[in-house]
């Protein structure tokens, strides 16, 4: 008998406000360990909003109200008690846009490292190398670390991004439109990244690319005006689709 695998974070009846306006209703998912799930729907449907609520993101929003619960390793990250600079280390975010600081391409990948007091050079530069080796980019960058991140293109950029997330070791990273800014060849070096990274970690990503989609994840989750319509496996939602609205997106007929 196939042990059950249980998941790594589980949404329960999620819902969220910006002021009056309703922009989650009701959610419930379970994410599984060492997966890549897409979210995938129409511009505006909350496939963002809802991603950057499982590292408490929205909390930056004044305006932004949260009822229900997002469970991780058996706790409601909403709780109280919850240092969200902790979870943060824990499920990390790459944006839409690369977004490396103005330092050296060294400084980005251990800027975290850096804020919880690691001062260990030997330990430093192993996280420098293993990161930007896991982010795939540690061949390109390797002679120019003290470069300055903001010389390198998009693509580059963005994989320094990833590395600087996976320096502090998290356990899930959340992809905003990681590859929608990039050009396809830097877009398929990321989509490499991805596959490689889910034998790790866990990766929820939020996607317009529905061939990427297809690609590279193990569920989708697909969302229209807040709700979640339909969640399977993605070979299933792409090709066995159980809801109309779902079967439509998918054929291209709105979105």
């Amino acid at each position: 008998m196939t042990e059950e695998i249980k998941p790594i974070l589980s949404i329960s009846e999620l819902a969220l406000y910006y002021g009056e306006k309703k922009a989650l209703n009701n959610i419930t998912m379970d994410i599984y360990p060492n997966e890549i799930t897409a979210l995938i729907g129409p511009s505006g449907c909350g496939k963002s909003t809802l991603l950057r609520s499982i590292n408490r993101m929205n909390d930056l929003i004044s305006t932004a109200t949260i009822t229900g619960s997002i469970s991780y390793k058996g706790h409601n990250i909403y709780s109280p008690k919850v240092d969200t600079v902790d979870l943060r280390k824990d499920i990390g975010m790459v944006f839409q846009q690369p977004n490396p600081f103005p330092f050296s391409i060294y400084e980005n990948v251990v800027y975290g490292l850096r804020l919880k007091g690691e001062k260990d050079k030997a330990v430093l530069d192993e996280a420098v190398e293993t990161s930007l080796r896991a982010g795939n980019i540690w061949d390109e960058v390797k002679d120019s670390l003290h470069k300055s991140a903001l010389s390198l293109s998009g693509g580059q950029q963005q994989r320094v991004c990833i590395a600087r997330v996976l320096a502090v070791k998290p356990e899930i990273i959340l992809l905003d439109e990681a590859t929608s800014a990039l050009d396809p060849i830097s877009s398929g070096k990321i989509e490499e990244v991805m596959l490689e990274l889910k034998q790790n970690y866990t990766l929820v990503a939020v996607t317009h690319n529905m061939q990427q989609a297809s690609r590279i994840s193990d569920r989708t989750a697909f969302m229209l005006s807040g709700d979640l319509v339909e969640y399977s496996n993605t070979t299933d939602i792409f090709l066995n689709p159980q809801e109309k609205q779902t079967e439509e997106y998918i054929a291209g007929k709105f979105g």
